[in-house]
């Protein structure tokens, strides 16, 4: 199957990583449906990505939502037949708060979005990759470094982002038997809007302002590509991209 025959589904897909993502995906010949909330900016980003007309399905989603992510898979596999791809990428960090003063609706917005949002997105990939023909396909959800090597105030996405790993070793493991591979990528600091602040310094774990270096967005789009290019014989299990001077490795 070439990839101007594979369909991918990407969440989040109107801004940051999961635009850019798109983006990528539609010009290396793969047919998309982007989801996320805000429809107004989906047609956007199949405009910016410059495909002949049908390439791209925009599809309105609140991927927390059981019956909003099945009508997504729905209209994905009507207009498109299958899907091969999906990448897990839908998510907020919640407004920085001290632990003790997060509220519950706080914390259950990060989870439905982060946490809850991909296992009903895999749970529909898998329903329809492993009864079509041919069988099988790909899963790649988007982690985070926090997971690792959390941010101060940072709870609900921290806790969020070490669940994704649990999901994406469960999802690996019981997607064998139907040919689906999951696979899980990190990125640090990747230059987006939701990074722009880091230039002007965030907090650290010693409580300094310190400003962070970022990385160009297309490295994590190549890095995206090739996970998915691989054939379903191989699999990245986990990779990290960061910024090569950002504050992870090490002491500071």
């Amino acid at each position: 199957m070439t990839r101007h025959d594979r369909v991918a589904v990407v969440t989040g897909a109107t801004s940051g990583i999961g635009r850019a993502v798109s983006i990528g995906l539609l010009r290396d010949g793969y047919r998309v449906a982007l989801a996320a909330r805000r429809a107004e900016l989906l047609e956007t980003v199949a405009a910016e990505a410059g495909v002949e007309s049908g390439r791209a399905l925009a599809v309105p989603t609140d991927v927390g939502d059981p019956g909003s992510v099945r009508e997504l898979f729905s209209r994905t596999r009507a207009a498109f037949g299958r899907v091969d791809l999906l990448f897990n990428n839908a998510g907020t960090s919640g407004p920085p708060a001290l632990l003790e003063d997060l509220s519950y609706e706080q914390w259950r917005t990060v989870l439905d979005a982060n946490l809850t949002g991909a296992f009903l997105c895999t749970q529909e990939a898998f329903r329809i990759m492993k009864a079509q023909d041919p069988r099988g396909g790909r899963i790649i959800n988007n982690g985070s470094i926090s997971a690792h090597a959390p941010r101060p105030n940072s709870a609900p996405y921290t806790a969020t982002k070490h669940a994704i790993t649990g999901l994406t070793r469960s999802t690996a493991l019981d997607g064998r038997k139907y040919d689906i591979a999951c696979g899980q990528i990190d990125i640090g600091n990747a230059a987006t809007d939701m990074t722009r602040r880091m230039a002007q310094g965030v907090p650290q774990a010693d409580g300094r302002l310190a400003a962070e270096p970022r990385m160009d967005i297309q490295d994590v789009v190549r890095a995206v590509l090739y996970m998915a290019g691989l054939s379903l014989e191989s699999n990245v299990l986990f990779m990290t991209v960061m910024a090569t001077r950002m504050p992870f490795v090490g002491r500071g």
